[in-house]
C-alpha cells in the first residue's frame, strides 16, 4: 500500500493534535504515582493546587492560572471526603487569586480535625499565603516564599488608594478616587478580619490582629517575597525542609507550550553498597 504526500501531511497534523493529549495523560499518570507514594509514606491525604504562571499561548491568547471558585469547590470537596482522623498535606504553588475563593479554602483547611500541613515548594503568594495561615504548619524550602495578603482594587493596592485620598483635602479628590478609597477601606477590613479569624486558634486576639495588619495593611508591595526567616519572625508556624518527594512531584507539572530557558543534566549518584 502506497502512501502519498497528502496522507503523510494528515498523519503529521494528527500527531501534532494528539501529542499534547498523550503527554497530558502521561504526566497525569506520573502525578498520580507520585501523590500515591507520598500518601503511603506519610499516611496522609495529598491535595495539590499547582498554578503554572509562565505565559502560555492558546489560539493567540495568553493563559495563566489563579485561585478561583472552581479551585475552592474542588479542594473543599476533597477535604470534606477525607476521614476526620487522616492528616492532609496541601501542596501550594500559586500567585494568588480571588480572596473569596482563598478564604473558602482556608476555612475548609482550618475546619479539618486532623493535622493539615501546607507545603510551599517555590511560592504561595497573596491568596496562597492566606490559605497557609489556616494550616497547622507551613513547610517551606530554603528559598521558598510567601507574600503579603493586602487586597488589590483594579490592580492597585487598596492601602495605597486610601493614602492617596487622605493626602489631599476631600474637595480636591477626584470622585472616582473617593469611590475606590471607600471600596479599599472595606476590602482591607474584610481581609484583616478573615486573617484574624484564621490566626486566633493559634494566637491570642491582639497578636492575631497585629499579624493580620502586618500582612494585609500594605506595609510592603504586593509582590514582596516573605522569606522563611521573616515568616518565622512574624510568628507563622514555619518549618524549613522540603521533602524531596514533593520537589519530584513538582516536576510532573511542566509548562506545556513555552519551554523554560533553564536546563540541567541529572546527577547519577553512585549506589551505596
Amino acid at each position: 500500500m502506497s502512501i502519498d504526500f497528502s496522507t503523510l501531511i494528515w498523519i503529521f497534523f494528527a500527531l501534532m493534535v494528539l501529542q499534547p493529549l498523550l503527554m497530558g495523560r502521561w504526566f497525569g499518570m506520573k502525578r498520580t504515582q507520585a501523590i500515591r507514594a507520598i500518601e503511603q509514606r506519610r499516611g496522609s491525604r495529598v491535595i495539590t493546587m499547582i498554578h503554572r504562571q509562565e505565559k502560555r499561548s492558546l489560539f493567540g491568547f495568553s493563559v495563566s492560572r489563579h485561585i478561583d471558585l472552581e479551585d475552592a469547590q474542588t479542594i473543599i470537596a476533597a477535604i470534606k471526603e477525607t476521614p476526620p482522623d487522616r492528616p492532609i498535606d496541601l501542596v501550594l504553588h500559586t500567585p494568588g487569586g480571588l480572596v473569596l475563593a482563598a478564604m473558602q479554602i482556608a476555612r475548609a483547611v482550618e475546619a479539618h480535625p486532623a493535622n493539615v500541613s501546607v507545603y510551599v515548594p517555590v511560592y504561595a503568594m497573596s491568596g496562597g499565603t492566606l490559605i497557609a495561615l489556616a494550616a497547622d504548619e507551613i513547610v517551606m524550602g530554603e528559598f521558598s516564599m510567601l507574600g503579603p495578603i493586602d487586597p488589590q482594587i483594579l490592580g492597585f493596592p487598596a492601602a495605597s488608594i486610601v493614602k492617596a485620598r487622605d493626602a489631599k483635602p476631600v474637595a480636591e479628590v477626584f470622585d472616582l478616587t473617593l469611590v475606590l478609597a471607600d471600596m479599599s477601606e472595606k476590602a482591607l477590613a474584610q481581609v484583616k478580619r478573615g486573617a484574624v479569624e484564621l490566626l486566633t486558634p493559634r494566637l491570642d486576639q491582639s497578636a492575631a490582629e497585629a499579624l493580620a495588619d502586618k500582612l494585609a495593611g500594605g506595609h510592603w508591595t504586593h509582590d514582596y517575597a516573605l522569606t522563611t526567616t521573616e515568616a518565622k519572625e512574624l510568628g507563622l508556624p514555619v518549618r524549613v525542609g522540603m521533602p524531596l518527594e514533593v520537589m519530584e512531584l513538582m516536576k510532573h507539572y511542566p509548562q506545556p507550550v513555552q519551554q523554560s530557558g533553564v536546563e540541567y543534566l541529572p546527577i547519577n549518584l553512585p549506589r551505596r553498597t
